[in-house]
């Protein structure tokens, strides 16, 4: 960690294995856990928790303020999880008072030029693929996949397992296990290759595709397709939170497949 072209806040809390290259700045308040790598040219902001093994590369930008009128230079915290990959020139934004924390789980590979914004709270195990963008306030499941490009509006959430193809932008809630794309972004069908992928049994995958089936191919509004969903399918873990998402969804969940014709 001897690293003379770098600077290190003395109050920073650095764990002693841990590896910075030239030419990166690390501020005050700022926690970094064992085994992590930091390339150069990385600055590190106050507020920024970032956990074991762990791998940042040149020009990314660690829990700087929030770029929100409204923040009044709150003390609020980035987290980053265990084992997570942050590529070249990603930027994350630390908190606001409203949820006091940006969070990002164990296990994610954040790629080349994404911003993740105030307040989003991503889960374990995802993928963002280059130039993604996140807007504040975002709640992001586990194990989700946003090819290239994508940009998702503020105060939207993307349920477990989910796919969003490159390109798309996101103004309504993704339900979890899906395809979403096209444009507007729609019911694409489901992640099935992922699913299989993480274990999920084939009779598990035809009870998804069946919940999705009655919620976007019946011309029934979400309303009628959720208590048909209630009263006709088992109740299972899967079909428990996909109608758990549908119902606590603040902007409503995307439509089914759109045609322009």
């Amino acid at each position: 960690m001897n690293q003379p072209l770098a600077y290190v806040h003395p109050g920073a809390k650095i764990a002693k294995n841990v590896v910075i290259e030239p030419f990166t700045t690390i501020h005050n308040n700022v926690v970094i856990g064992e085994g992590t790598w930091i390339g150069s040219n990385v600055t590190i902001m106050e507020g920024a928790r970032i956990g074991k093994n762990c791998n940042i590369f040149p020009g990314a930008v660690i829990s700087a303020i929030p770029q929100d009128k409204k923040f009044n230079d709150e003390d609020t915290l980035t987290e980053i999880g265990d084992h997570t990959t942050i590529r070249e020139c990603v930027t994350i934004n630390r908190g606001t008072s409203d949820r006091m924390k940006t969070v990002i789980g164990k296990n994610c590979w954040i790629m080349a030029y994404c911003h993740i914004a105030h307040d989003c709270i991503v889960g374990d195990n995802c993928i963002f693929s280059n130039n993604s963008t996140l807007a504040g306030h975002i709640n992001v499941g586990e194990y989700v996949i946003l090819a290239g490009m994508t940009a998702i509006q503020q105060f939207c959430s993307i349920g477990n397992h989910a796919f969003v193809t490159g390109g798309s932008l996101v103004r309504k809630d993704v339900p979890p296990f899906v395809k979403a794309g096209r444009e507007p972004l729609s019911f694409v069908g489901i992640n099935s290759i992922g699913l299989r992928r993480r274990g999920f049994t084939t009779d598990k995958i035809r009870e998804v595709q069946d919940i999705y089936r009655i919620l976007y191919q019946k011309n029934y509004n979400n309303t009628q397709a959720v208590a048909i969903i209630e009263a006709e399918m088992q109740a299972s873990a899967e079909r428990d939170e996909i109608l758990e998402f549908i119902k606590n969804s603040q902007r409503g969940i995307m439509k089914g497949y759109f045609s322009s014709n």
